[in-house]
């Protein structure tokens, strides 16, 4: 029976190393939820827009000084939502599956409570493809 030992050390440390994230997809200290959960813990109460399976997007905050919420239903649909928002420019607060447009200053304060990557993006003029510049918390920008 001494293989029951090696066994179980393998699998405490397959255990200890999926405990610390090894993943690598979540980004730590980064807020998860859905977009009601996201809106009260940035202090908002959000006025929907869009309401669909694979986008939910709020608005929150008085025009001066408000900004834009959105969850998406996967990663990649997050993705493909910032590659179209960087032919605009803009800030944007990314998180997993969450999105958050306004002010660079308002985002580096919603940073906060929602932790994510802060991304500046320029103006492109038409279809580049490209990232615009980004800042060295990261950025994005959609027009709602």
């Amino acid at each position: 029976m001494r293989w029951i030992r090696p066994v179980w050390a393998a699998g405490a440390a397959v255990l200890a190393l999926a405990a610390c994230g090894g993943g690598g997809d979540e980004m730590p200290g980064t807020a998860t939820g859905t977009l009601e959960e996201l809106a009260a813990r940035a202090g908002c109460t959000p006025d929907i827009q869009t309401d669909a399976h694979e986008i939910r997007q709020a608005k929150c905050g008085a025009k001066s000084g408000g900004y834009v919420l959105a969850t998406f239903a996967t990663d990649r649909g997050r993705a493909e939502w910032l590659d179209e928002a960087d032919d605009y420019g803009g800030s944007y607060l990314v998180g997993r599956k969450w999105v958050v447009v306004g002010e660079k200053a308002l985002l580096e304060k919603l940073r906060g409570r929602l932790g994510g990557t802060v991304r500046v993006s320029s103006h492109h003029s038409g279809n580049s493809g490209g990232r615009g510049n980004e800042e060295d918390h990261h950025s994005g920008h959609h027009a709602s």
